[in-house]
């Protein structure tokens, strides 16, 4: 006789893209730090590399020659998510790797049905509980990351405080406005986190303020200073709580975590 026990599906509490268009905004550097802080806080964090560059798995030390399942196997559905998921070092704290391969994927999902809701189909497949899954999403606005807004609650945008800054997230929030108008409805903007402040430079400043004058509360209260630490803290592959909890940047990310837990916390009260 044969004994079938049902289980109850997977509990995935918080999706967040962390996306930007633009690249070297310190989108790869939020989505490791932050998944490692709210690990620090005891909650379950997946984080998928849906770049094809590979730097959030570099940064968390998994080599390419360690990379057999991928995030390039899921999303044309050659393998279940749960199949590509890796133990980090860190507790509490996994991931689904990436490799230059994820490039083409944007091309062979072209022709595929439903091919917005590939990722968002994928994540059925985990068979663990997740309190977060952050996706770090490519520098640019194709197919993966229009999939990773698609499978989200919301989205994280790590903005640098440049001259070009609110150009870029002007485009970026037309975007999400049109995901969430015809593919996700709950898609909402979790926030905008400030990156590689420098104070001594008063256009940074500036920016600062025109983003917060232009975007009010969805601007997180946490600024993530310029810091050499965060920067040299990815080729030792470690994130930078692990690296140099007592830096600057470290410090940044372990409230950035706190202040993500209290908006959420607030939204499952309202």
């Amino acid at each position: 006789m044969r004994l079938i026990v049902n289980r109850n599906p997977p509990r995935i509490g918080r999706v967040v893209a962390v996306a930007n268009q633009k690249g070297g905004v310190g989108k790869t550097t939020t989505a490791i730090n932050l998944g490692t802080a709210l690990a620090a806080c005891r909650k379950n964090v997946l984080l998928i590399d849906f770049d094809p560059q590979g730097n959030a798995s570099t940064g968390l030390g998994v080599q390419q020659t360690e990379r057999s399942v991928t995030a390039y196997d899921v999303v044309l559905g050659d393998a279940r998510l749960s199949d590509a998921v890796q133990r980090t070092q860190i507790p509490n704290f996994d991931l689904v790797p990436s490799v230059v391969d994820l490039s083409a994927a944007e091309v062979e999902l072209v022709d595929r049905p439903r091919r917005e809701f590939a990722l968002k189909e994928a994540l059925t497949g985990l068979d663990k509980d997740y309190d977060y899954v952050l996706i770090d999403c490519p520098p640019s606005l194709g197919l993966l990351t229009v999939n990773a807004l698609v499978a989200a609650h919301s989205v994280l945008v790590p903005l640098q405080c440049e001259f070009f800054a609110l150009e870029g997230l002007s485009l970026l929030l037309r975007t999400i406005e049109r995901v969430r108008r015809n593919l996700n409805q709950a898609l909402e903007v979790q926030g905008v986190l400030l990156t590689m402040y420098d104070r001594r430079n008063n256009l940074a400043q500036q920016v600062a303020t025109d983003v917060r004058s232009f975007l009010g509360k969805r601007v997180y209260e946490t600024i993530v200073p310029r810091n050499v630490r965060v920067s040299e803290a990815p080729s030792h592959g470690l994130p930078v709580l692990l690296y140099d909890f007592g830096c600057a940047g470290a410090q940044a990310y372990v409230q950035l975590a706190g202040e993500v837990l209290r908006r959420d916390q607030a939204t499952a009260d309202a």
